[in-house]
């Protein structure tokens, strides 16, 4: 019987990354609408912040979850390293290629992702720390008494 693989909460985190860039490269470089509509000009805001509440959603809720049953801990780098890239292609529209942000929407788009990558990587961080902490008991001393 062949052995079944599960994608673990921290794969899933990747994945969802990795495809956040994809969908950005093809935002960006070749003004892709998606299918059905989504991200047309018109509707750009309103999808864009169905896709931030999705997406943050899950990156920062599965924190806890791929903690707790990671004993590995290069998924975890893996994952915040994967974290770092729909930021960085935002980056490198915003302050190297703006020519791709012709329109208003455009650039409130690029600053809305932006922030969300942003919010993405330095909230996951404050998280793991946070929940590093409560787990280790890294507390000050009490009182004495």
């Amino acid at each position: 019987m062949p052995k079944i693989h599960h994608v673990s909460v921290s794969g899933l985190s990747i994945l969802l990354a990795l495809g956040l860039a994809i969908w950005e490269w093809v935002f960006y470089f070749y003004g892709g609408n998606g299918p059905f509509g989504w991200f047309a000009p018109e509707r750009l805001g309103f999808d864009l912040a169905w896709l931030a509440f999705i997406y943050l959603s899950f990156q920062l809720v599965s924190i806890p979850f791929a903690m707790r049953a990671g004993s590995d801990k290069f998924i975890g780098v893996i994952d915040a390293m994967a974290s770092l890239l729909p930021l960085a292609i935002t980056v490198v529209v915003m302050f190297g290629k703006p020519e791709y942000l012709g329109t208003t929407q455009r650039w409130e788009a690029a600053v809305l992702l932006l922030g969300l990558a942003a919010t993405d990587l330095f909230g996951g961080y404050v998280f793991n720390i946070a929940l590093s902490r409560r787990m280790m008991d890294v507390s000050q001393a009490p009182p004495p008494m």
